[in-house]
């Protein structure tokens, strides 16, 4: 048995998790020392944001070694500890994979950079720059946009050559040309196989491939740049990494893997996952109102939302598995991100919004990925001091903001709506100092709102979104239907209401909107209602029913 998708999968940020020493920063003890509150949500696999060695200019996603743990989170002693008292509850330790770049501080690049003949002098990419006047320095190889902003290219005065980094200045990409650094990162993952660890989640993955020519792209801003999204995610030939991947690492182990994809599609999926995939999982984010440029944000409404997830659903319906998420640490809550700003500052529009959203998470076909803080409907901050910010995208979108001719107000709304901060605030688990998070000061400021929302409160509240959550997670475990059965999409044309069977016996209807709608009763004849996140004992009835605004409700036999 597959057990990946017969389980609850908890992202943890552990900087912002639990902290067991007062030093404000969370760690490996206090994920330890919370592993029966994750038990008491059923969950199965634990995926941890990076704990490897890091100057932490990314957060850790800038390593400089695979092989030591942060000091910042503890010690090897302290994972291998983690590891095992996890594993006697049953819970797996998922690791991240950064394996598209590495910290400019590593050992690899300190090498690399230092000479055009060191023996590791291609374990990156570096590219001469573009001649220009005699005695000034070339300028980049083309004009391609980081991530975060600014040229991908950086100089470096030792080679005399830029290098290239789709993210941060300081998180230099790998050359996964070199079969000696495919080698050296297979090499690390069956490092962390060997401790016992059950699975990975690989970041950034449909980066590794660059094309051939690094030619410049069509500029997309004022800046007379063009994003390196565009010009590299999925180039073709990288699968057949990928699948040298599978082959060298996690082919016939006990593990699995999931991929972050963003900007592989639906029709691809069935070369990324699936019977013949490299991998078991794959987050795309067709669904998340993804937005590059902050203060260039798409329309995006409820309908783009259905449309996306529809189209994953489909995709995997015969051929693959999909990992059902509506936050993470990159991402804004999804109280926020789905909803306006009245239902996310109404504290009761907000619990229905966040049940609404746990109705979903919790049946569709795939396996759920809970963050940490959204089993009690943890919201974005409200912050009006860019100081408050410690995300590094933050401060260049900040930027980018005014440069495109925002003001400080406008631009901290951006901030205030899209900030990876959003996720990574600290968890709250009571409404003493800090949020019971650390007995110092913490790293990033708690949310304000965590006097109203947190663990404690929660636990006692028959109704509060931590104990719906859990209910939803108890029916899903019971039933046959919502835990491995077929999805159908019902009413797919529907501008408000998503809904679907799952099986043969569960009908699941939620409505997204602030205003009731009304659907025909015969979807659910037949059948009771087994849950639903309005308090009472109202029910519509007959041939034409209602949902009322952010209404969720799960019909079975």
């Amino acid at each position: 048995m597959q057990r990946w998708k017969h389980t609850i999968a908890y992202e943890i940020y552990p900087s912002s998790f639990q902290d067991s020493n007062g030093d404000g920063i969370g760690d490996l003890n206090g994920i330890t020392s919370r592993l029966d509150y994750l038990k008491s949500l059923n969950v199965g696999a634990i995926w941890l944001t990076p704990v490897y060695a890091s100057p932490m200019v990314d957060n850790g996603y800038d390593v400089s070694n695979f092989y030591e743990i942060n000091p910042l989170y503890g010690t090897m002693a302290d994972m291998d500890n983690l590891i095992a008292q996890a594993h006697k509850r049953g819970i797996k330790i998922v690791m991240d994979l950064v394996f598209n770049h590495m910290s400019d501080q590593c050992e690899w690049f300190k090498e690399s950079k230092s000479s055009r003949h060191n023996p590791k002098s291609d374990w990156f990419i570096w590219k001469d720059g573009v001649a220009g006047e005699p005695g000034t320095r070339p300028a980049p190889p083309n004009n391609w946009r980081g991530i975060f902003g600014g040229s991908v290219w950086e100089w470096n005065e030792e080679r005399q050559q830029y290098y290239m980094h789709t993210f941060a200045t300081q998180q230099p990409d790998l050359n996964w040309e070199n079969p000696d650094v495919r080698q050296a990162l297979f090499d690390i993952a069956n490092f962390w196989i060997k401790k016992g660890v059950g699975g990975f989640r690989i970041d950034a993955i449909p980066y590794i491939k660059k094309p051939n020519g690094f030619e410049s792209g069509i500029p997309d801003a004022s800046d007379g740049l063009v994003s390196v999204h565009t010009m590299t995610v999925n180039t073709p030939g990288v699968l057949d990494f990928l699948q040298e991947f599978k082959k060298n690492v996690t082919q016939g182990k006990d593990v699995f893997t999931v991929a972050e994809a963003n900007g592989v599609g639906p029709d691809d999926l069935k070369y990324w996952v699936g019977e013949n995939g490299a991998f078991d999982m794959l987050f795309e984010f067709g669904h998340l109102h993804d937005v590059e440029i902050w203060c260039k944000p798409s329309p995006y409404g409820i309908m783009d939302f259905k449309k996306a997830l529809l189209a994953s659903q489909e995709a995997t319906a015969k051929n693959g598995w999909y990992p059902a998420f509506f936050e993470n640490h990159d991402k804004p809550r999804c109280v926020n991100n789905y909803f306006s700003e009245r239902v996310a500052a109404d504290p009761k529009l907000r619990v229905l919004a966040a049940k609404a959203m746990a109705t979903l998470l919790l049946t569709l076909r795939g396996t759920p990925f809970l963050y940490e803080g959204q089993e009690i409907g943890m919201t974005n901050v409200q912050w009006n001091d860019l100081e408050k910010y410690d995300e590094i995208n933050t401060k260049a979108q900040y930027k980018m903001a005014l440069q495109e001719g925002f003001s400080h107000e406008q631009a901290m709304a951006f901030v205030n709506r899209f900030s990876r901060d959003n996720s990574r605030t600290p968890m709250q688990w009571n409404a003493d100092a800090n949020a019971g998070f650390t007995t110092g000061k913490p790293w990033l400021s708690v949310n304000d709102n965590y006097v109203e929302i947190n663990v404690a409160a929660q636990e006692s509240d028959p109704n509060s979104v931590l104990n719906f959550y859990r209910r939803l997670i108890a029916l899903r475990s019971s039933n046959a239907n919502l835990d491995g059965g077929p999805f159908t999409a019902l009413l797919p044309e529907h501008e408000q209401m998503m809904a679907y069977r799952r099986g043969d016996g569960i009908v699941v209807l939620v409505n997204l909107g602030e205003t009731e709608v009304e659907y025909d009763g015969r979807l659910v004849e037949n059948r009771k209602l087994l849950i639903g996140n309005y308090e009472g004992p109202f029910e519509s009835s007959g041939v034409t029913r209602v949902l009322r605004p952010l209404e969720a409700v799960i019909y079975g036999m």
